[in-house]
């Protein structure tokens, strides 16, 4: 191969790593986005259409292992999610915050891995704050890159008295 061919090569390869990581990203906001408006039917097609057929969605450790236990097949992944829909919805507000970010393409394949601080509401009452690893692999197929495996394991969680306190923001003085 000519000097300038490989060259070119390895732009391209660059290229498509970088793309990748970045679809890759949109990719997980969707899936978060979807999840912190559970609401309807048509979010949980939102969310089915990010998996690929065969995903996997698992708890990891103790809490979130005996919480969420194993799903095998984007069906139940959806049936689930859906669960979370209602009525009445189960969240009054649903947050996350997402850091720490790794991504790692290896041609059709990723593989990655996110802290994450969820903040929580219930429609049933109380709220928390929750920190969470995730680990997510990713294929892409001929529509683009979709998840293959979510697994999230519980750092901490606390409980907390309320999100949406009504005070007035404090501002510096004139």
């Amino acid at each position: 191969m000519p000097a300038d061919a490989d060259a070119l090569a390895k732009v391209l390869d660059r290229l498509d790593r970088l793309e990748s990581e970045s679809e890759i990203r949109v990719l997980v906001a969707a899936y978060f986005d979807v999840c912190e408006r559970l609401d309807s039917p048509a979010s949980i097609e939102e969310l089915r259409a990010l998996f690929t057929a065969d995903a996997t969605w698992t708890g990891r450790g103790a809490r979130y292992g005996a919480a969420f236990g194993a799903h095998q097949g984007r069906d139940a992944i959806v049936a689930m999610l859906a669960k979370y829909i209602g009525p009445p919805p189960h969240f009054a507000l649903n947050a996350h915050f997402l850091g720490n970010e790794r991504i790692v393409v290896e041609g059709p394949r990723a593989h990655g891995r996110w802290m994450m601080v969820q903040t929580s509401s219930y429609t049933a009452g109380g709220s928390d704050l929750r920190a969470a690893s995730l680990r997510l692999g990713f294929q892409r197929l001929a529509e683009g890159w979709r998840i293959q495996s979510f697994e999230t394991e519980n750092i901490f969680s606390r409980r907390v008295e309320s999100w949406n306190d009504q005070a007035p923001v404090p501002l510096p003085e004139a």
